[in-house]
């Protein structure tokens, strides 16, 4: 945790340069602000409690359970998630979409023995990442006044609020930045889910390393793949180990030969730790260069897309109700 901070306390300082840097890139180790690279267990049929209520948070340093109140939590949930320099609208959708997920992984959490009785986890890598106010006073420093009363104001504004399809808490899924359009959840997870839809995303294009390259050496390909998958033969034309990508209409590699087997997009994202499925690759120098766009499994909400929603003057809702569409805003 105190390396998390450290991280992002650091590159928190140059927001003042960059005011909309997506989210993602400010969590440790590229760890995502978004939920586990698989499509969550199925939702399941709950009732609500009206009232205000505390949620159990297991700490995954010190293995302590933490019992938070719904305000804290969405708070340090919204401080962890996204930049608090991002405009009030796409933080309420951000603090929407983090009390959705919250409410939905307490009411799975009895089928999770790891949790030892926790609703969920801080594990920003499993779980939606979540700071304290102390922690959240390391980050902000000098601003923690000013930041701190703007997520308690965009936290007040929305707490009750949850999004809801056919009177269930949705899969609330969220990224950083899409390639410039989103993704289904049937192409990433291999499930249909009516509200996680591909729908246009534009202003992703536009983001800070909206398109970034990494590069391996063939031996270092060769080592990562053949670790990944047993029986896996490359042979001897190092140039044309990879063959020509199947894409999504959102520009996700779906599959694509490898050699004598076939990966998806996902399984080399893992691999490569690469910021996206959405990639080309290309052999130079001796070298593979994997050029991936966006940032994060590019499924539901994208943070950066609902900042620029935000700025353009709509609000929490219309940005909401475009990335799960056909979902409701309901108080609880």
């Amino acid at each position: 945790m105190k390396k998390k901070i450290m991280l992002y306390g650091f590159l928190c300082a140059l927001l003042t340069i960059l005011p909309i840097l997506p989210a993602k890139l400010l969590i440790k180790n590229g760890n995502s602000p978004e939920q586990p690279e698989k499509i969550p267990e199925e939702i399941i049929e709950t009732e609500l409690p009206a009232e205000e209520k505390y949620y159990h948070v297991l700490d995954s340093e010190t293995g302590e359970i933490m019992e938070i109140s719904v305000r804290e939590y969405l708070i340090g949930a919204v401080g962890a998630e996204m930049p608090v320099t991002f405009e009030e609208e796409a933080l309420k959708a951000q603090a929407v979409a983090a009390h959705t997920y919250a409410e939905r992984q307490a009411e799975l959490s009895d089928r999770r023995p790891e949790l030892k009785g926790a609703d969920f986890s801080d594990d920003a890598s499993q779980y939606q990442a979540f700071y304290t106010k102390e922690e959240l006073k390391k980050l902000y420093n000098d601003n923690f006044d000013s930041y701190y009363a703007k997520l308690e104001r965009v936290v007040d504004s929305v707490l009750h609020e949850v999004i809801m399809y056919q009177d269930e808490p949705i899969i609330a899924a969220f990224h950083a930045m899409s390639g410039g359009r989103t993704e289904s959840a049937k192409n990433v997870w291999g499930s249909e889910v009516a509200y996680l839809q591909s729908v246009e995303s534009r202003a992703d294009e536009t983001a800070p390393q909206f398109e970034q390259t990494v590069s391996y050496t063939a031996e270092e390909v060769k080592e990562m793949l053949t670790a990944s998958r047993e029986g896996l033969f490359l042979g001897t034309d190092t140039e044309h180990w990879f063959g020509e990508p199947e894409y999504s209409e959102a520009g996700t590699v779906m599959q694509i030969a490898v050699g004598t087997s076939i990966f998806t997009g996902q399984e080399l994202r893992n691999i490569f730790s690469l910021r996206s499925a959405i990639f080309s690759i290309k052999y130079e120098d001796k070298k593979f260069i994997f050029t991936t766009k966006g940032y994060g499994h590019d499924v539901g909400m994208s943070q950066y897309g609902a900042n620029a929603m935000a700025a353009d003057g709509a609000d929490y809702k219309k940005i909401l109700a475009y990335y799960y569409p056909d979902t409701e805003i309901k108080k609880i």
